[in-house]
């Protein structure tokens, strides 16, 4: 069993790297810092052919894999962290359900300016009283002629503020059977994007309010009963939030090691210090350990879809991991870790994120025990 990258793998990271050191490391301190979505850095990486990897080349895709995009969003984040969410939104999340769903016709009004990096996609899941209990959202979609009409609301949408196009999760009907997926545009009369908030990271998401929103037919995505099918590709998303979770934690670790053999206290560089020396031991076993739990996955949707269990222990071991390494590094780090002057501060809150959206580390833990039981367990209380 060889546990090392393929000479195709190898070469295409290598590649990356080159073009990220080239590209991308002036400006990655001001990127990360702003929170404004980095427009000229997406066309530069769409030019890279980075926006779509995994995508078939008749959907303007590159005709790669799930493993080249889970490398190219670790070799970006190694050198400017924020730029790697630009090949996030270009390749998992709510692009790729797209992509899976979508009509020829849909696909020809949309995708060309979404893998150009002229435009994002946004994803409108989570409702106020629906977060991990995501089947019980309340947006509902109602035929009327040619048209459905919207109404109800989602928070927590990444890049609401700037998106131009919404996948939003409706319920045409009753139960699980009644969940669907419709797309909207901005603008669309009835639509509006709420005042931007601020979230601990950096990032911001604005509320998404529908009120009698009309929407033509032909933007239903998935109909009903389609539900099963928009978990599958939120599945797969959470290979992004994994890689980049585990990447800014190598980043921190980078980082904090070139500190600690350069800088001296009490006559000695830090990294002669045994209980230094320890902290950096553990850090390296939890990334090794979660890289291997990535690249299973990964390679697990080289000719298929990864399995929700697979992908769940990924993302699980990849946010603890990225979370726990880039805390140790700023403590390594010490007041310096801690400035802004630093991307490992920047690394440390963007982490801790990832360990809520995408599905919860708790939520992660309930999926990885259904497969060691080989059953489901409801979270609803029991019936009377």
């Amino acid at each position: 069993m060889d546990f090392k990258l393929s000479e195709e793998h190898q070469a295409f990271a290598d590649s990356v790297a080159r073009f990220a050191q080239a590209k991308l490391k002036d400006g990655a301190l001001e990127r990360a810092h702003s929170p404004h979505y980095p427009w000229e850095t997406a066309a530069l990486l769409a030019e890279q052919g980075l926006l779509g990897i995994a995508f078939p080349e008749e959907d303007h895709g590159q005709g790669g894999t799930l493993m080249h995009a889970v490398l190219a969003i670790e070799q970006i984040a190694l050198v400017c962290p924020k730029s790697a969410d630009i090949v996030q939104a270009g390749n998992f999340g709510p692009i790729r359900t797209f992509v899976e769903y979508a009509t020829p016709e849909q696909k020809q009004r949309f995708l060309p300016d979404l893998l150009a990096g002229r435009k994002l996609i946004s994803l409108g899941m989570t409702e106020p009283d629906a977060g991990s209990a995501v089947t019980e959202l309340k947006t509902s979609a109602r035929k009327d002629g040619d048209h459905y009409v919207i109404n109800g609301s989602k928070i927590f949408s990444t890049h609401s503020p700037e998106a131009e196009l919404f996948l939003i999760y409706v319920r045409f009907g009753p139960g699980v059977g009644g969940i669907g997926s419709v797309l909207v545009e901005r603008g669309t009369p009835g639509f509006q994007v709420g005042t931007p908030s601020n979230f601990m990271n950096g990032e911001q998401w604005s509320q998404l309010y529908f009120d009698e929103c009309r929407i033509p037919a032909a933007n239903v995505l998935l109909g009903p009963g389609g539900f099963k099918k928009q978990i599958s590709g939120f599945n797969v998303e959470r290979l992004g939030n994994s890689a980049r979770a585990l990447a800014l934690g190598r980043y921190a670790f980078n980082t904090a090691r070139e500190h600690a053999m350069t800088r001296k206290q009490f006559g000695r560089e830090l990294c002669e210090f045994q209980g230094l020396q320890w902290k950096f031991a553990d850090m390296a076993l939890k990334l090794e350990q979660a890289q291997l739990m990535l690249y299973r996955a990964a390679m697990e949707g080289e000719h298929g879809l990864p399995s929700a269990q697979s992908t769940a222990m990924a993302k699980l071991a990849c946010n603890m991991a990225g979370w726990e390494v880039s805390n140790d590094a700023l403590q390594v780090m010490g007041g310096m870790g801690f400035s802004q002057e630093s991307l490992v501060e920047y690394c440390v809150r963007r982490t801790r994120g990832w360990m809520i959206a995408g599905g919860s580390i708790e939520i992660l833990k309930n999926r990885i025990a259904e497969g060691v039981f080989g059953r489901t367990f409801s979270q609803r209380p029991a019936k009377d």
